[in-house]
């Protein structure tokens, strides 16, 4: 569908391309508008693919920007690939639309949401409205000057809601930071769950103003930071703290130990070394890694529990107790979840657990390994009526074709403690897939999903 752009969309610069004949012509985009059918809210990571290969990918407003001059004023095809938003197929099995681009104008391409979980858009690296500014749309929204980002960790402390992130890379060099960056929010830092998505961080940034690196811990090699919590001590004092682990090549985890958050230096600082594999064990014993919540047992004693995503290491919720190993109780966490309307037994990779208000019950959103679609893009939901389980049955909410999706982590502070709205996010990246081609701007970035508690797929 073809419509009018508003004046106040003319903005974009003129694109000016020189002729042949020495002839200027000058140009702006045709606007692309990716809508989900159902809402009619804009849907991000929706390629568009021409005929010859060319790729344009919807921004977090669901806008593209086309500029092919090839193609402008020439009805053109274009192969639509939603990773779970779709368009019909047409006679040949092909999926896709035909548009006629034309400068200045706008077309609407309308997708069918086909997993439970909604896309609400792209929370970390650049180019967030990439496509939108080019229209003079979103122009107050400043990147954090981060490309890319592994694996997320939270934690309400001191009033600010922490992010951790694991290896970052920076658009200077490909080689970013391996001692976590990190940034604070508010704790909820949301108005709205819908598209467009716009969350600014507050990053630790050095003497350039860019996000630098958090956890130096002793050693060479990369650190990873694992289970951040904050625990009073006997004094009432919150303590920020987290597991780090340092690793050599390939991917060789050496020396593990305990980490805390230093307010002066904004930086974490030892705390204890637990293991050394030069010292003992060939492995780690168990530690305080994956996510971390707080649960109070029957008896009213109040612990810490960590896993990833069913608790598998316990202690009690105080920062004495946590620097104890003595105090630490390992967990058995279930292997397996069966699986919604099937006899498959489904095995967990990485997730997280909480207590849904709404629900009046434990809640989890894992990736399950070995998928059908592909190896590590494959998340379920289920519940429980403890943290230990039995959980299940689990219910397949989103999927990738042949595309990684790992280490969700859901958000349950985000919103009121009985909303029937769940958010999580995970790594969107090429890496455990095969060799798929990565989607430019979103490879090895988090993107946010919604769940929607009521929906009756849901209730098993």
């Amino acid at each position: 569908m073809m419509r009018p752009r508003p004046a106040s969309r003319r903005l974009a610069p003129l694109l000016v391309l020189c002729l042949a004949g020495g002839v200027l012509l000058a140009f702006e985009p045709c606007r692309f508008e990716v809508v989900e059918k159902e809402t009619g809210w804009p849907v991000p990571l929706v390629e568009l693919r021409t005929v010859n290969e060319v790729r344009f990918v919807s921004d977090n407003a669901g806008v593209i920007a086309f500029d092919l001059p090839e193609w402008m004023g020439v009805e053109t095809w274009f192969e639509v690939r939603g990773q779970g938003y779709e368009v019909p197929k047409d006679g040949f099995g092909l999926r896709g639309v035909r548009l006629k681009p034309e400068p200045g104008q706008t077309l609407r391409v309308t997708v069918e949401r086909r997993m439970i979980a909604r896309r609400i858009g792209r929370l970390t690296g650049a180019g967030l409205f990439g496509e939108s500014q080019r229209f003079g749309e979103h122009l107050d929204w400043v990147d954090s000057g981060v490309a890319g980002c592994d694996s997320v960790r939270n934690a309400v402390h001191e009033g600010r809601l922490f992010w951790i992130w694991g290896d970052t890379s920076l658009p200077r060099y490909p080689l970013g930071l391996f001692h976590a960056s990190a940034a604070t929010t508010e704790p909820r830092p949301l108005t709205s769950f819908e598209p467009p998505l716009r969350l600014a961080y507050d990053y630790f940034t050095d003497a350039e103003r860019r996000p630098r690196n958090v956890a130096e811990m002793p050693g060479d090699g990369p650190t990873w930071l694992d289970g951040m919590i904050s625990l009073p001590d006997r004094d009432g004092k919150q303590h920020l703290v987290a597991a780090y682990t340092k690793i050599r090549p390939p991917l060789e985890p050496y020396r593990s130990g305990l980490c805390e958050w230093d307010s002066v230096t904004s930086r974490f600082k030892p705390l204890a070394l637990i293991w050394q594999k030069s010292d003992g064990p060939a492995q780690p014993p168990p530690m305080p890694y994956g996510h971390a919540m707080l649960w109070k047992d029957e008896e009213g004693r109040s612990w810490a529990m960590f896993g990833d995503p069913f608790p598998k290491l316990r202690c009690p919720a105080t920062f004495e107790a946590y620097q104890k190993r003595e105090t630490w109780q390992t967990l058995t966490a279930p292997a397996t979840v069966p699986e919604a309307g099937s006899q498959t037994a489904i095995r967990p990779h990485r997730g997280t657990i909480a207590w849904n208000a709404h629900r009046k019950r434990w809640v989890t959103v894992f990736v399950r390994e070995a998928g059908e679609t592909s190896y590590l893009g494959e998340v379920y939901y289920a519940e429980a009526d403890a943290p230990s389980g039995p959980w299940g049955p689990a219910i397949k909410v989103l999927w990738h074709d042949n595309y990684t999706f790992y280490n969700p982590c859901m958000h349950p502070d985000f919103t009121d403690p009985d909303s029937p709205v769940l958010l999580f996010e995970a790594t969107y990246t090429r890496t455990f897939a095969d060799k798929p081609e990565p989607t430019p701007r979103y490879d090895y970035n988090q993107v946010l999903y919604r769940l929607d508690l009521d929906d009756p797929r849901l209730v098993k």
